[in-house]
């Protein structure tokens, strides 16, 4: 960077030096002559300079990395780590504490215990394998992994002691330890008093912010001073989706719109160039204690008055070699930044504000000197004049365009995607993120004095992020708003390639008009044509497998906007997009088979904009903390919640969902351990649709699979894998079913070897196809020809149809009701995999009956006598069909 901004001073001052020959040429010396030796002779300056700046610029920053890294790993520190030693400790607190995701299951305490990462640094050690009572001080940075709400109160320069064990940290960390704590810190020291000021600002602004609904009281302290503390996490993905993430982080532009006020107010005063530049440094300085000078707030602000060079002089080759000079400063005295991301995007979007907005939005406005251009352009060539934009209009384009075109490939290499749907969503929201800065921020200077005025303030702030929350929500949901592209420098060299074509096709206008043409027609294909015949879910859908990791989450059918849901799986977020890609806003019943955090965790993610009606729990209470905390929870939000006998069943829309276990006067069926208990009280679920069934099997293992043979066997066409998979299944069981599809709901290389090869081969065995969200992403379950298929959103090289039993639906082969599974098994319309509408060749013969649901039953005459109800009470109290 620094030689960059060398060359770029060299080069100006080459060109005026050759202008400065060429209008003082001697009389008997050509000027072109003179101008050409003066050139010659600069160029050569030029390239010493740049050669010279990156010399001192690579020595200097390998320099102060050398020196870090020796500290780092030499030391007492590196060698307790090496061992694996426990020690007591002080340390000094340098950041929030960050409250981690917890996304797996790690027993009944997860639900009460949170989990925090904190950098700090490490003051004093005092080993506990050493014979020596002293404490030994050192000054390293370390991170600390704890467990405990006291970690979240406590604030940024406050010393607490603790307990732990030290381990190495992880390759590439410029820290020299990992501590993993073991209880409550000790606090030694109160936060200093700029602290203590920031602290009290921060927690006033969340206070007034109550006032407002969940997903806005969120995202407000994280668009004003970075505090996502309480963010929605559907909402976090949402702007990380549509390129809106740097919202929830304070970055150059809150420092911006803070500066730019300032100067807005300092120029109706009349004050001077330099007393408003005094001013605006003044007002980024409070605003990042207000935002606490973490790292990445000191960032933002050196950025941030960089910028703010630039825009006081009106050159922006001033602002860039601020910003230049502010890389260098910050990566030699903190070089763990040049290989972050998030410093990567910020200077990158930066230097393109600085760069190549300006000389955008002077092409694109309705200046005199484009007006002039425009005009010429005119003579010279009639109707190719250029479409001009009013200066604002065009700034406001100019600006997120360039920003966004920097940082693409900074994206490309971090996350192997481009968003062509950031560039919309950030001109969409930019009217709106100034008001609720502005307003935040006011906010939070008034909540310690008068928290009703910051109450009033919050108000118009938060519509202003409601409305970045609905922009986010749309356009996250827009076709390709997020497109795959090869990650590395492989992606680097496609995008670089696809740059320099598109380049050379804008150049000429029959190819512009060309490509213009071309664009709007895939974009109507997209928006238009491909809605309607491939959208998810597929028509007639019966019921749909969310791809949720490992855990389960399913959606029943239960009428136009509405499904039964059955486990949340184990991220909300997640969920909630299942649910909202499948247009579910209202839930009639929603079914918790097991209070595990893979199939409960993502709860918030059902409950979020949608009703539900009432909650089905197992009658067998196996896990009585985490039962609490779910029951609390619904009790809050006035959500009955039934834990109901088999026999209980209810009809919703096309389904007939029948609860079959587990029986409440049983005992526990006891397996390998708690967690097996656990799993087998499951409820199980028997659906019934026109055509066909459905077993929705819980986590049952061996012996409740066992028992629900013995009581009360079922005939399904379709199975949801128990367990997701795993090695604990009764082959009995499986093959009383007589099931031809199964459905396995798991995730992606995970650490339980989900679903077992031993299950997979059974499945096979007994004539029943499994289908694994792992590589199809979303099933769905539809209804085709009188009977069932299976529809998989991702991956289209997996089967997409099943053939029903010999007798009932033909055979699986080429004169089946379902065809052939090879190349023409697809399913027409829906995804593109086929040319019939159905499920691929349909044979030479095809099925003319209908299979009557029941027909295949096995219950005992005790369970099909408590099918046969319905609870008409009920149905009146949740909204039932």
């Amino acid at each position: 960077m620094a030689a960059g901004t060398t060359a770029w001073h060299t080069r100006r001052r080459t060109r005026r030096g050759s202008q400065d020959a060429t209008r003082h040429s001697t009389p008997g010396q050509p000027q072109a002559c003179q101008a050409g030796i003066y050139a010659t002779t600069t160029e050569q300056h030029t390239w010493r300079n740049i050669v010279i700046a990156s010399l001192i610029a690579a020595a200097a920053s390998s320099a102060s990395v050398a020196l870090r890294v020796h500290a780092l790993t030499t030391g007492p520190v590196a060698d307790l780590a090496a061992r694996n030693a426990t020690i007591t400790a002080q340390i000094a607190i340098t950041d929030d504490p960050r409250r981690r995701p917890q996304h797996h299951y790690q027993g009944p305490q997860q639900f009460i215990q949170d989990r925090y990462v904190v950098p700090a640094t490490l003051k004093t050690i005092q080993s506990h394998a050493t014979t020596t009572t002293g404490h030994q001080s050192v000054n390293v940075p370390i991170t600390v992994f704890a467990s405990g709400r006291t970690w979240g109160a406590l604030l940024p320069s406050q010393q607490v002691e603790v307990t732990g064990r030290l381990a190495r940290p992880t390759p590439g960390d410029l820290e020299a330890a990992i501590l993993l704590v073991r209880g409550p810190p000790r606090v030694l020291t109160a936060p200093s008093p700029l602290q203590t000021v920031a602290g009290s600002l921060r927690a006033g602004l969340r206070t007034a912010a109550d006032a407002l609904p969940p997903d806005q009281r969120g995202l407000l302290p994280g668009l004003v001073v970075g505090d996502v503390s309480r963010m929605d996490p559907q909402v976090s993905a949402d702007l990380k989706e549509t390129g809106l993430n740097h919202l929830n982080a304070v970055s150059g532009a809150n420092l911006a719109i803070v500066a730019g006020a300032t100067l807005a107010l300092s120029r109706l005063l009349r004050l001077s160039l330099s007393t408003r530049a005094g001013f605006a440094a003044l007002a980024m300085l409070c605003f990042a204690v207000v935002a606490r000078p973490s790292p990445s707030v000191l960032r933002a602000l050196l950025m941030g008055l960089a910028a703010c060079v630039a825009l006081a002089t009106g050159r922006a080759k001033d602002g860039f070699a601020a910003l230049s000079a502010t890389v260098l400063l910050l990566t030699l005295f903190a070089p763990e930044l040049a290989r972050s991301y998030g410093f990567a995007l910020s200077v990158a979007a930066t230097a393109g504000i600085l760069l190549i907005a300006p000389r955008w939005r002077d092409r694109w406005s309705r200046t005199t000197a484009n007006k002039e251009d425009a005009t010429k352009h005119q003579d010279a060539r009639p109707g190719g004049g250029r479409l001009l934009l009013p200066r604002w209009l065009a700034e406001a384009v100019a600006v997120p365009a360039a920003a966004q075109v920097a940082v693409t490939p900074v994206l490309v290499l971090m996350s192997g995607q481009v968003t062509p749907v950031a560039l919309l969503a950030n001109l969409l929201v930019a009217p709106a993120v100034a008001p609720a800065t502005l307003l935040g921020f006011g906010a939070a200077l008034v909540a310690p004095l008068w928290p009703d005025a910051a109450a009033l303030l919050v108000i118009p702030a938060g519509y202003a992020v409601g409305w970045i929350i609905t922009v986010a929500g749309w356009a996250v949901d827009l076709p390709f708003a997020t497109v795959p592209w090869p990650s590395g420098l492989a992606g680097l060299g496609l995008l670089a390639v696809t740059v320099a074509v598109v380049m050379i096709v804008l150049r000429r206008r029959a190819w512009r008009v060309l490509a213009l043409t071309l664009a709007g027609t895939a974009l109507v294909a997209v928006l238009v044509v491909r809605p309607l015949v491939g959208s998810w879910p597929p028509d007639r859908w019966l019921m749909i497998m969310c791809d949720v990791g490992q855990g389960d989450g399913m959606v029943i059918a239960a009428g136009a906007g509405q499904g039964v849901v059955v486990d949340t799986g184990p991220d909300p977020v997640l969920m909630d997009k299942c649910l909202r890609r499948a247009g579910i806003k209202d839930v009639p019943l929603l079914v918790l088979t097991h209070p595990h955090a893979d199939h409960v965790n993502g709860l918030p993610g059902v409950l979020r904009n949608r009703r539900v009606g009432a909650v089905v729990v197992s009658s067998r209470p196996t896990n009585p903390q985490a039962s609490t905390r779910i029951s609390a929870d619904l009790a809050r939000r006035r959500i009955p919640e039934w834990a109901v006998a088999p026999g209980t069943g209810w009809r919703f829309g096309p389904s007939e969902v029948s609860v079959i276990a587990p029986e409440v006067s049983g005992g526990p069926a006891h397996g390998q351990g708690e967690g097996s208990t656990i799993n087998n009280a499951s409820v199980v679920l028997w659906v019934r649709w026109r055509a066909g069934s459905m077993l929705f099997g819980g986590d049952l293992e061996t012996e409740a699979q066992d028992e629900l043979l013995r009581r009360h066997p079922v005939r399904a066409d379709i199975l949801k894998t128990p367990h997701h998979g795993s090695n604990r299944q009764s082959p009995a069981f499986l093959a009383s079913l007589g099931a031809r599809a199964a459905l396995i709901s798991v995730g992606a290389d995970n650490d339980y070897g989900h679903p077992a090869p031993s299950t997979l081969a059974l499945l096979r065995r007994i004539g029943a196809t499994p289908y694994r969200t792992d590589r199809s992403g979303d099933l769905a379950v539809v209804e085709r020809d009188g009977g069932l298929a299976i529809v998989a959103r991702g991956d289209p090289r997996a089967p997409k149809a099943y053939g029903p039993r010999r007798g009932d639906h033909g055979d699986h082969g080429d004169h089946g009701g379902h065809g052939d599974h090879g190349d023409h098994g697809g399913y027409g319309d829906h995804g593109g995999y086929g040319n019939h509408g159905g499920h691929g060749d349909q044979g030479d013969h095809e099925h003319q009956g209908e299979r009557l649901p029941g027909d295949e039953l096995g219950h005992s005459r005790a369970l099909r006598r408590r099918l046969a109800f319905r609870h008409t009470r009920l149905r009146g109290t949740i909204g039932l069909n």
